[in-house]
């Protein structure tokens, strides 16, 4: 298991996820979740996941990925964050208000800038957070539906997902 922590500018937590560590490439760190895992919010309520899921943590890089199975409507959903910090069984990220959201029927939406606006204010982002935040989600945007992970990287992961929970059940 891998303890998954996005946690906003000022240290507050944010997401709490108890993942299953599926393996690592060369794109990142990849866990996930089964029907049933519960994730904390900010608020501290908990909410239940009710799908399959994989998530990619890049290393070094601006952007954390969810894939998530049919039917959910979203596909992929990438949080724009400070790069991840890796413990022996944990990751940390610092969620910078920015996603993407690519819906099934393949539209593309940035969502949450008004919130990236706020919090620049509000959490006094430095110049070059506030840039390489813009910029990635910009790259991310424009090349969801066109590059890997986004095409193919991430099914034999949600495959190991969907394995799991039939062996946790049956």
């Amino acid at each position: 298991m891998v303890t998954t922590l996005f946690r906003k500018y000022d240290g507050q937590p944010h997401r709490l996820v108890e993942a299953i560590r599926l393996g690592e490439d060369e794109y990142g760190l990849w866990v996930g979740s089964v029907p049933g895992t519960q994730g904390q919010r900010a608020d501290g309520s908990w909410q239940t996941i009710d799908h399959h899921r994989v998530r990619l943590f890049p290393h070094g890089q601006w952007w954390s990925a969810l894939f998530n199975d049919t039917p959910h409507q979203t596909a992929i959903y990438c949080d724009i964050t400070m790069p991840p910090e890796f413990g022996v069984d944990s990751v940390t990220a610092v969620d910078l208000d920015l996603d993407i959201r690519l819906l099934r029927d393949g539209t593309v939406r940035v969502m949450d800038e008004d919130e990236f606006r706020d919090h620049q204010i509000r959490y006094n982002y430095p110049p070059q957070v506030i840039a390489t935040a813009q910029a990635t989600c910009n790259h991310l945007a424009a090349t969801i539906t066109t590059t890997e992970p986004f095409l193919t990287a991430y099914k034999p992961y949600l495959e190991k997902v969907r394995t799991l929970s039939e062996d946790l059940s049956g």
